[in-house]
């Protein structure tokens, strides 16, 4: 079967931008190919050490971060749910990526330069750990990978490594494809539309929590910053606030941009964020409820063990084979 696989790291609160950009559309594929695919999604646990953490948040966050999975729709009886750190074929394929990685390749990657922008010192992991994500991917030989827009750079690195490997040792890898959404793909900050919805930013109101309370919530998108006039159009480029919002709607209700814009015409901007509010809560209050079901159960230790154990079945064939390619010894 073909193989799609993503994963998130559990640093810090997921946002609606995570759900819309990324964990409702790892739902999608899993229900429209479901057939002919098999599903790997991963909390990334591995990437978040790369900036320092504080490990009883780690844990949490570990674990919160995949009942958020759960509730949101991925159903472990069709997918593979898991922690990067349980499959230690991730770290050591993670290594011989980086000795077909050059340091230019590293240097160029636009979220290291962010992350390290300012910093007197940076770690080792931030740098190379694009080579990681090469690995997480190629490891099942992946076919389809759901990323943000923000990702595109790194899933170029991995086709890269992936045709070197096969020029360089034999055909092995398949060349993964991403899957990034034309609408929704990256959710902006609702305090400036020029920044992407982070969890990291050190303001609470220019993100929702995917466990905002719903009262939190609609005082955030109230707060929202909109664009100079009260026209609700979406036009990115002259009022990216409220593009920006009708952007979420969309994604959340159904409606098109334009069944949006023409439900507004001639208001103002405070009717529109006020049913937004409500499409938003519509959406998160049910989710929140299964994940409260979800982590009181204590379900998820066992969701996150059988997705391990699949997951370490496929990594473990692919990495003796790529052993066996580069030289190494097999074990006895």
């Amino acid at each position: 079967m073909k193989k799609v696989m993503s994963g998130i790291q559990p640093s810090g609160k997921l946002t609606l931008g995570n759900y819309i950009g990324a964990i409702k559309n790892y739902v999608k594929l899993q229900n429209e190919l479901q057939h002919d695919h098999e599903f790997f999604f991963m909390v990334v646990d591995l990437h978040a050490v790369t900036v320092p953490q504080e490990p009883a948040s780690l844990r949490e966050q570990s674990e919160a971060v995949a009942a958020l999975f759960i509730a949101a729709g991925i159903d472990p009886a069709l997918s593979n749910v898991y922690l990067q750190s349980h499959v230690p074929q991730h770290a050591e394929l993670g290594w011989l990526m980086t000795t077909l990685t050059s340091m230019g390749e590293l240097e160029r990657m636009t979220q290291f330069k962010d992350k390290s922008s300012g910093k007197d010192t940076v770690g080792a992991g931030l740098f190379v750990y694009p080579a990681l994500m090469a690995a997480d991917i190629l490891v099942y030989n992946s076919d389809l990978v759901p990323v943000g827009e923000d990702q595109k750079q790194h899933l170029e690195l991995t086709r890269d490594l992936a045709g070197r490997f096969n020029s360089r040792f034999g055909e092995f890898f398949t060349i993964p494809e991403p899957y990034i959404p034309k609408v929704g793909a990256r959710i902006m900050s609702l305090d400036d539309a020029s920044k992407k919805m982070s969890k990291s930013n050190p303001n609470a109101g220019s993100y929702i929590a995917l466990l905002d309370p719903p009262d939190v919530i609609r005082k955030k998108i109230s707060r929202a910053t909109t664009d100079s006039g009260r026209e609700v159009v979406y036009d990115p480029a002259n009022k990216p606030e409220v593009s920006n919002l009708m952007t979420i709607y969309s994604e959340l209700s159904g409606l098109s941009l334009e069944e949006i814009a023409n439900r507004y015409e001639g208001q103002m901007y405070g009717g529109f964020k006020k049913d937004l509010a409500e499409v938003v809560v519509g959406v998160l209050e049910p989710l929140q409820k299964r994940y409260q079901e979800i982590r009181s159960s204590g379900a998820i230790t066992d969701i996150l063990a059988s997705g391990a154990e699949r997951a370490r079945e496929v990594a473990a064939v692919t990495l003796a084979g790529v052993k066996e390619r580069m030289g190494f010894l097999p074990t006895r």
